[in-house]
């Protein structure tokens, strides 16, 4: 993994940047070339991740953003769910070159919770895997809904318990990103319990004939859970997206939900321990 972002990010590492480095639809916070925040488009945001878990209120994160302090907003579950917003972030935007440009500026209000060095964010995205490969690339993400299958062609299926949480959030009208957000969880961990629930026989596989423009999730009655096309659709020229049912074989679905990596883990020791 080795493309203009990431060189970038090296350069700013070495010339100590303090600013935020903008990058397609997301951006990286620097401090002294550390990475201390992240956030994309496609990805849920970290104040979603925060008041889902109960680490905070909503109101509590509008203080804590405004410089006021809050003892639930400085210890080390802010910093696991920090970490994994950053790693999320990125994952996504090192898939593909995006134009960047970067504006000094003062530090990140983040900047005692979570720092980042460029070269442990590289590796932690090459851990998980070439994105763009499995039955749902990571393309597809914001592009697709995520449509579960009528009739479930097995006896029995064992689940995780967040594989079954993503499973009830589907409605044939949320992406991937949609469902995530939806949980309050990262992209790249609805995406691979996704990946799982499609070889399971769970979720209908897209077949991608063009990209379309992102979904855009709106309410729906319960009567019409068809998926919800762009408005913007029927001016455009792309053919749409088609979608097939794939008859799995019976398998085991492993157990397995954004396996966090070795150093982070002895880093967030404590806060594993305050979790436990």
């Amino acid at each position: 993994m080795d493309n203009e972002l990431v060189i970038e990010l090296r350069r700013l590492e070495q010339q100590r940047g303090t600013g935020v480095l903008i990058v397609g639809d997301g951006a990286f916070h620097l401090v002294e070339g550390a990475i201390v925040a992240a956030e994309c488009a496609r990805t849920t945001p970290l104040d979603r991740m925060v008041v889902a878990s109960g680490v905070a209120t909503t109101e509590a994160w509008r203080r804590a953003r405004a410089g006021g302090e809050d003892r639930s907003l400085q210890g080390p579950r802010l910093e696991t769910l920090a970490l994994l917003s950053v790693f999320d972030a990125a994952y996504l935007l090192l898939a593909a070159p995006v134009p960047l440009a970067f504006h000094p500026g003062p530090p990140h209000w983040l900047t005692s919770t979570c720092r980042i060095t460029p070269g442990a964010l590289l590796h932690e995205c090459t851990r998980r895997g070439d994105p763009h490969t499995g039955p749902w690339p990571i393309d597809l993400v914001d592009r697709v809904a995520v449509v579960p299958v009528h009739r479930v062609r097995r006896r029995r299926v064992v689940l995780t318990g967040g594989q079954a949480e993503v499973l009830a959030a589907v409605d044939a009208r949320r992406s991937i990103t949609g469902v995530a957000e939806h949980l309050g969880r990262t992209t790249y961990g609805c995406l691979l319990a996704v990946r799982e629930l499609t070889g399971a026989g769970l979720i209908e596989p897209p077949v991608m004939v063009a990209l379309a423009d992102p979904i855009t999730t709106a309410p729906a009655p319960a009567s019409a859970p068809a998926p919800v096309r762009n408005p913007t659709a029927a001016t455009d020229s792309t053919p749409p997206l088609r979608r097939r049912v794939r008859q799995a074989a019976a398998v085991a679905v492993p157990d397995r939900w954004e396996p966090p990596d070795r150093d982070v883990l002895i880093r967030l020791r404590a806060a594993l321990e305050e979790l436990a």
